[in-house]
């Protein structure tokens, strides 16, 4: 299933004004100064991709826990596989990384079943 994508509308009414906002704040949070600007910006973005897709130590938790739950083997094709080198694959992205959404999945499979759904 596709990922949710903002209408027209919602990044007339809702985005473009929290993204006017949050400018506004790191410009004012900065004081002009553009190193301070540089850093709260890419403080900012790091955050915001926690918040997609949590951190990279909880992944990595969790990408240990499926390999045990899994018995080594990919969700997809049923082969062994290390758990190095092996990827989180989520159903529905928007859902986040939680056990209940993702399977452990060898890079190549995930490369196959990217491709079959026309992701990539």
């Amino acid at each position: 299933m596709a990922n949710p994508q903002l209408t027209k509308e919602q990044r007339i009414q809702l985005f473009a004004p929290l993204f006017k906002h949050v400018q506004a704040e790191l410009l004012a949070l900065s004081g002009g100064d553009a190193r301070l600007m540089w850093a709260l910006r890419r403080k900012l973005a790091k955050e915001l991709g926690y918040l997609e897709r949590s951190t990279p130590m909880a992944r990595n938790k969790l990408k240990a826990y499926m390999w045990a739950k899994q018995r080594g083997k990919c969700a997809l094709c049923g082969e062994p596989m290390e758990q190095k080198g092996s990827e989180l694959d989520r159903t529905e992205a928007y859902l986040g990384y939680v056990e209940s959404n993702v399977r452990l999945i060898h890079h190549e499979c995930h490369i196959k079943d990217q491709a079959r759904k026309h992701y990539a």
